[in-house]
C-alpha cells in the first residue's frame, strides 16, 4: 500500500525539470529558515550547558546525570548536524531527489531521534527504582550499569537508523509514494514500544509517590506539606510526558496511519510536524536540567564566566 505526496516547498522552485532553492525566497521561506537557525542555536547552546555542567561539576559526577550527559550528546548532535540538513535539504527535495546527503539526513534523523527516546526511557528506568526501589537502588542502577543501558541506546539507534532507512522508499515522478512498512516498522521500534515502556513506568512512579505522601501525611499529620508533594510530582510527571508525547506522536502518528488511508498527504503538515519532532531535542534540557535547582546553579556559573577565573569544580550546588 502506498500513500501519494505531491507539493512545492516556498524555498524551491521547478527549472528545467530540476528541483532548485528559489533565487527570491518568499517571506514565508525567510521566516521558515529563520526559525530552523534559532532552533538550532538553542538546542547547540542548551546540550552545551549540560554537557559542560556534568564535565565540570564533581557534585554532578552521578548514574542519573551520566544518562542526562549522555541524552544531552545525543540532543546536541541534532542541533549540530540534523537541523542544518534539515534546512538544506527539505522533505520535498529529497522527494524529487534521490541525492546521498538526503539520505545521509533521514539516517541521522531516524538514529539521533530515537537516541534520545531510548535515552528518555532509561531515565524513567532510573527514576523507578530511585522512586519505587530507593534501598536498592545503588546496586541496582550503578555506573556499569548506566554504561551498559548508555552503550545499547547509541547501538539499537543505529542499528534502527540504517536498517529503516535502506527499507524505507520514496517513488517519485508525477507524484511521490511512501513505502508503507519502512514506515510503520521504524516508528513501532523507536517510539511506540519506549513509549509504551514510558508510561507504565511513570505511572508506577505515580503511584508509589502517592501512596509514599499518603503514608507521610498519617505519621507527621502534615497535610499541607504533603499535598505540595503530590502537586509538585505529578507537574514533573505531566511536563515529562506532555512534552515528549507533545511533541513526537502527531509526527509517527502520521507516518504510521496516513499511508493506509490510501489519501494524498499534506507535505507541509510532515515537515511541520517533523520539525515539532525536532524541538523535543531544543526542549529536553529545560525539563531534565533547569528544573533542577543544581543544575542551575551550575548553568549560572558557566554563563557567567565564573569558572574561567577559579577552579569551582567541588562547589556545592544548590
Amino acid at each position: 500500500m502506498e500513500t501519494r505526496v505531491t507539493y512545492i516547498h516556498p524555498c524551491y522552485e521547478i527549472k528545467n525539470f530540476s528541483f532548485k532553492f528559489t533565487t527570491t525566497p518568499s517571506a514565508v521561506c525567510v521566516m521558515l529558515y529563520s526559525f530552523l537557525t534559532l532552533l538550532s542555536v538553542a538546542t547547540v547552546c542548551g546540550n552545551l550547558l549540560v554537557i559542560i555542567s556534568v564535565l565540570y561539576f564533581k557534585q554532578l559526577h552521578t548514574p542519573t546525570n551520566s544518562l542526562i550527559l549522555s541524552l544531552a550528546v545525543a540532543d546536541l548532535l541534532v542541533g549540530i548536524i540534523l537541523f542544518p540538513l534539515t534546512i538544506a535539504f527539505s522533505f520535498s527535495f529529497c522527494m524529487y531527489h534521490e541525492d546521498l546527503l538526503c539520505k545521509i539526513k533521514d539516517s541521522f534523523g531516524v538514529y539521533l531521534c530515537t537516541c534520545s527516546i531510548l535515552h528518555l526511557c532509561c531515565i524513567s528506568i532510573d527514576r523507578y527504582y530511585a522512586v519505587c526501589q530507593p534501598l536498592t537502588y545503588k546496586s541496582k542502577i550503578s555506573r556499569h550499569v548506566v554504561v551498559i543501558m548508555i552503550t545499547v541506546s547509541w547501538s539499537a539507534s543505529a542499528l534502527i537508523g540504517i536498517g529503516i532507512t535502506q527499507k524505507s522508499k520514496q517513488q517519485c515522478q508525477e507524484t511521490c509514494f511512501i513505502d508503507v512498512i519502512g514506515n510503520t516498522i521504524g516508528p513501532v521500534l523507536s517510539f511506540y514500544l519506549p513509549l509504551v515502556i514510558m508510561l507504565c513506568i511513570y505511572l508506577k512512579i505515580f503511584l508509589v509517590a502517592q501512596r509514599q505522601a499518603r503514608s507521610i501525611q498519617a505519621r507527621m499529620k502534615c497535610g499541607a506539606t504533603v499535598s505540595k508533594m503530590e502537586r509538585k510530582a505529578t507537574k514533573t510527571l505531566a511536563i515529562v510526558l506532555g512534552v515528549f508525547i507533545f511533541c513526537c506522536t502527531p509526527s509517527f502518528f502520521c507516518y504510521t496511519f496516513l499511508p493506509f488511508t490510501n489519501s494524498l498527504v499534506p507535505v507541509p503538515l510532515i515537515e511541520s510536524l517533523v520539525c515539532l519532532t525536532l524541538t523535543n531535542s531544543t526542549l529536553n534540557p529545560f525539563i531534565y536540567a533547569f528544573f533542577y535547582s543544581w543544575f542551575r546553579s551550575a548553568f549560572r556559573m558557566i554563563m557567567s564566566g565564573k569558572i574561567l577565573h577559579g577552579e569551582f569544580a567541588n562547589t556545592k550546588l544548590y
